[in-house]
């Protein structure tokens, strides 16, 4: 009689395999072999997104908005420490009614700006454990977006009232428009242009892939 064939061994550990089935040692091979190293697709966003789950990314958006706001917060809350002291020197009392109502609608809207900012940091706090995180990310976003706003209102308004007290009224307009147009330009309008032409490019490359090599 013919005896039968015996099984072979894992090379690695000494246990017999079944004919059919993939030793232990080579499965553990295979998958070294197709892990990709960490950090690869670290230069490539749009990699990375697409291997996050939904959780890992309304974390890692949480926390961007955390950083964002960090900084927000620390230029509008000295910028306001300065607007509160100038109320009470001697010169204030000498500016005119036009001084004294920009200097108002500036200190408001500087209030306005660290309410939004901060605004963030109290949604996360009172709505902690909800379950409600993605509602959050988006409710914060919007903020950031209304404070940034403010924050530019109130640096223009500051350095009105700072500008028309030193220049003639013409020039000091003037400068305080060509500030804002640079504020707009590089805060909105750059980052509107720069997502409409990704979202070309994406249109674009999917277009390539549905259509297939070229002959």
């Amino acid at each position: 009689m013919k005896p039968l064939d015996s099984a072979p061994a894992d090379t690695e550990s000494g246990i017999p395999v079944e004919r059919g089935a993939s030793a232990p040692g080579a499965e553990r091979v295979s998958r070294e072999r197709t892990r990709r190293p960490a950090g690869e697709n670290a230069g490539n966003p749009a990699e990375v997104a697409e291997e996050e789950d939904p959780r890992e990314r309304v974390n890692r958006r949480w926390n961007e908005i955390l950083q964002e706001t960090r900084v927000a917060q620390t230029g509008i809350q000295i910028l306001f420490g300065f607007l509160l002291s100038v109320a009470f020197t001697q010169r204030f009392e000498r500016l005119g009614d036009f001084d004294h109502r920009v200097y108002v609608i500036t200190v408001v809207l500087g209030a306005a700006a660290i309410g939004a900012l901060i605004a963030p940091v109290a949604l996360h706090r009172f709505l902690s454990g909800s379950r409600m995180k993605d509602e959050v990310v988006a409710v914060a976003g919007r903020f950031m977006v209304c404070g940034m706003v403010l924050l530019a209102l109130t640096i223009g308004c500051t350095l009105l009232l700072l500008l028309h007290t030193v220049l003639t009224d013409l020039l000091a307009e003037i400068l305080v428009g060509t500030v804002m147009a640079w504020f707009a330009g590089a805060w909105f309008v750059l980052p509107l242009i720069l997502k409409m032409r990704s979202g070309r490019s994406v249109d674009r490359g999917d277009r390539e892939v549905a259509a297939g090599p070229r002959p």
